[in-house]
């Protein structure tokens, strides 16, 4: 079978390797579809802590596929199955899994991290995947490519709960991208009175209105603060998410917010980078300034609900398909900003 290798920062290879071997508390499952996601990419360019030099890794974990072989031991699941998966697989015995927060885990193991991923054509999911709760089954009604970006959508949904969105609420998304569609596509069904949506590229504040997105800011061009007083008659957002990883809009995320507004620093930063905030702001108009990342089984057991009910149209955000063997110019094109997201396929 194909499966493509992380090496090292920007070497990756698509080799032939033999089928994994499963043991009989495992399953194997042929992936159908995985798209990029930003934290691919980040591991594509810098690394990550969990693969250690010289050790190689299949990234990707937003995937889904089929049961081709299960273990004997394995319950509740059959071949032909079709599955999609959690990546963050929580130890089961700290105070955050008990809790229900897998993606919390402080030792924590993950598909496209530190187990092999999505990007290869067959997967092999240990049992503490399957213990943890980490595999689902795909609705009748969702094809493979909607069950893989279930996985960001519903990150976006842990973020959603963070910022509690009421009808009364007007929301901010910055940045347009897949991630920003998605918390306006959320804040919608949240029932958010208005949705503005902010970012440098007009191609992407087109598309985003395709999302519910009621008003688009292009920041390149009109200043930020001011167009956002102007929208909310000098209130200021009631909800604003950070949707970009740039320091100076989270500093400056606060300063929009309305009294009891409630910002979410959704997109992280280098481990260096510090964001001057105005504190007196934040006491004096009883700010609420939260952050999420990952999102646990609940959460995407929902999201993927939400899918099935089509409610949330996903198939709108792939915006271009390569075959497995292409893997380097896929994430050349999703590191281009030109689409959405981008999927990789097995066929």
């Amino acid at each position: 079978m194909k499966a493509a290798y992380f090496y090292a920062p920007n070497h990756m290879n698509v080799e032939e390797v033999a089928e994994p071997s499963i043991r009989d508390d495992e399953m194997l499952i042929r992936i159908r579809v995985a798209s990029i996601c930003g934290t691919d990419m980040r591991i594509f360019k810098y690394g990550h802590f969990k693969i250690p030099e010289g050790q190689r890794r299949v990234l990707g974990h937003e995937i889904a596929g089929e049961i081709v072989q299960v273990g004997r031991l394995v319950e509740g699941f059959h071949e032909g199955m079709r599955v999609t998966a959690t990546p963050n697989i929580g130890c089961g015995r700290c105070e955050f899994c008990r809790d229900g927060y897998n993606n919390m885990c402080p030792d924590y193991e993950a598909f496209g991290i530190s187990i092999d991923g999505g990007f290869q054509e067959c997967m092999r999911v240990p049992n503490i995947a399957i213990k943890g709760g980490n595999i689902f089954p795909i609705p009748d009604q969702v094809g493979f490519e909607e069950a893989a970006l279930t996985e960001p959508l519903s990150c976006c949904y842990s973020a959603l709960r963070s910022v509690h969105t009421s009808h009364n609420d007007v929301v901010l998304v910055i940045g347009a991208g897949p991630i920003g569609a998605m918390h306006v596509t959320l804040n919608r069904i949240a029932g958010a009175k208005k949705i503005m949506a902010a970012d440098i590229r007009q191609d992407r504040l087109d598309k985003i209105r395709e999302f519910g997105a009621d008003v688009t800011i292009n920041s390149s061009t009109t200043d930020l603060k001011e167009a956002v007083m102007q929208e909310t008659s000098g209130r200021g957002a009631d909800v604003v998410i950070t949707a970009v990883s740039v320091p100076d809009i989270q500093a400056q995320a606060v300063e929009l917010l309305a009294t009891h507004g409630r910002v979410n620093f959704f997109a992280g930063l280098g481990k260096n980078a510090r964001v001057p905030i105005d504190t007196n702001r934040v006491h004096y108009r009883g700010l609420h300034l939260v952050g999420t990342t990952g999102s646990t089984n609940s959460d995407y057991f929902k999201c993927l609900t939400l899918v099935a009910e089509r409610r949330v149209d996903l198939k709108k955000l792939a915006s271009a398909t390569f075959p497995l063997a292409e893997i380097n110019q896929a994430f050349d094109y999703a590191a281009s900003g030109e689409g959405l997201k981008t999927v990789i396929t097995s066929e």
